[in-house]
């Protein structure tokens, strides 16, 4: 919904700050963790990902003079469907030229940030949608009112290795040119900041200041054994969805919030984008660029657009541990 600012005027009483209010912004770390693929302009919609599946073993000693039978090879199909978002802001001309802030550069700024922060959720969304879920307790969300713990984190490693998951040892660098960067071989979690206290009470912890050299990650909280923890607010809970509440963190008090703890490896997931690196485009349009439907020259918009989707490859090479988290 476009969002217009007939109720913003020139302050006339006081003395403001040079600098604006600052944003709280949740940080962006999905992206880094992912296959990246472009769809090429004026081709399709879809992307496809082909699997060729392992032969079996061929552990039994030939006959002599004997042709073995032979194996077909199997393959999977991935398929992800792109779709499209946006969204734009109204500013009129008497803002633009009169308003004391810098409207048009802080509205660019915002418009920015939401294209950012609406991807970042969508991708957060088809992660979190995958079919390997480990339960803090109990064997449904409903039940869900106790913490992360180190046998649960070892369960699900324990998993990823019987899966030959592999774990990182390079992600996508934190700049706009995408290039990789060589990493310590690590599985990665992500989680939301009311997690942090567990996660850091964790036997074993080690902060992120005792990794020596080396990347550290936006939003890194250190590592438990072969986990390293990458924390956002984009990583929501399901509020109320758990079991009795007990000490644990409720929105509403009826039930334990319950939290999604993303376990990701190697060539899990990709995210899929139209044209250009991040596929984003901001539209701005002047006042006196609607036509007729301006005739005075009196509005203009500044909006983004982008066309992109994720997807999960390997359904068994990522996880989802549901758990819940203490009051302090």
């Amino acid at each position: 919904m476009p969002t217009t600012y007939s109720d913003i005027s020139p302050r006339v009483e006081g003395r403001a700050v040079a600098d604006l209010l600052k944003r709280a912004l949740p940080l962006l770390t999905i992206e880094k963790f992912a296959q990246t693929r472009v769809v090429p302009n004026n081709e399709t919609k879809t992307q496809k990902f082909r699997r060729y599946n392992p032969l079996p073993l061929a552990d039994t000693p030939l006959v002599e003079g004997v042709t073995p039978v032979g194996n077909t090879p199997s393959v999977m199909d991935v398929e992800a469907q792109l779709e499209q978002y946006g969204d734009f802001v109204t500013l009129t001309d008497v803002i633009m030229d009169t308003h004391e802030d810098p409207v048009f550069t802080e509205m660019r700024q915002v418009i920015a940030e939401q294209a950012a922060q609406t991807v970042e959720k969508v991708r957060f969304g088809y992660l979190k949608a995958g079919t390997n879920v480990y339960y803090a307790n109990g064997s449904d969300r409903t039940a869900v009112n106790t913490p992360l713990t180190l046998t649960l984190q070892r369960k699900v490693i324990r998993g990823f290795r019987r899966q030959n998951a592999m774990p990182y040892t390079s992600v996508l660098k934190s700049s706009v040119v995408q290039e990789a960067e060589a990493v310590e071989a690590s599985y990665v979690g992500l989680v939301h900041p009311d997690c942090e206290f567990v996660i850091r009470g964790l036997t074993g912890f080690k902060h992120v200041k005792d990794y020596g050299t080396g990347p550290i990650w936006e939003g890194e909280i250190g590592a438990v054994e072969s986990v390293r923890y990458v924390m956002s607010t984009v990583f929501e809970s399901w509020p109320d969805a758990g079991g009795a509440v007990g000490s644990n963190i409720s929105t509403a008090g009826s039930a334990s919030d319950v939290y999604p703890v993303i376990y990701l490896t190697a060539n899990a997931f990709a995210t899929i984008a139209l044209r250009g690196q991040n596929a984003m485009s901001l539209i701005v349009k002047n006042p006196g660029s609607g036509g007729s439907t301006d005739p005075l020259n009196q509005r203009g918009t500044i909006g983004w657009k982008t066309m992109m989707t994720a997807v999960i490859l390997q359904q068994l090479w990522m996880a989802r541990a549901e758990v819940a988290v203490p009051e302090l």
